[in-house]
């Protein structure tokens, strides 16, 4: 908020370069919010994926958490105004990969009851089968 009474003071001054330079700083401030929302919804995806592929089962809880997940990433990712996404496929593929990891640690305490270290969790899945998995889901 405090930028946006900046910008008006910036513009009614007549200082339009300044404004210009607010304008952009704003808009990466705005990406940057999309980018993490995307980024904390895929480990959420793919939390559930490892839990799906370690333990061969599902549950209808992780099947609702996919699902939501899903959408949030689809939903955050679309440009409204001007169409087309935020992220590219490779850019979205590079983001479910950065977020893998925490997803791993995550998946180690929630699967199996939390008697599996994270480095035990990744010998019973593919990375690249979940994050397959995950870029399908996302690009329906």
């Amino acid at each position: 908020m405090e930028e946006l009474l900046e910008l008006k003071d910036l513009l009614l001054a007549g200082n339009v370069s300044d404004a210009l330079l607010l304008v952009e700083e704003l808009t990466e401030m705005s990406k940057d919010d999309k980018l993490n929302k995307i980024f904390s919804f895929s480990i959420i995806l793919i939390l559930h994926l490892i839990k799906q592929h370690a333990e061969k089962r599902s549950t209808r809880s992780w099947e609702v958490s996919i699902t939501n997940s899903v959408r949030q990433i689809q939903r955050t990712n679309k440009r409204r105004k001007t169409g087309g996404n935020y992220l590219t496929p490779p850019e979205l593929k590079e983001t479910l990969e950065d977020a893998y990891c925490s997803a791993l640690r995550q998946a180690a305490l929630e699967a199996f009851e939390g008697k599996y270290e994270a480095e035990e969790i990744v010998k019973m899945v593919d990375k690249n089968s979940i994050i397959n998995q995950a870029m399908e889901l996302i690009l329906e």
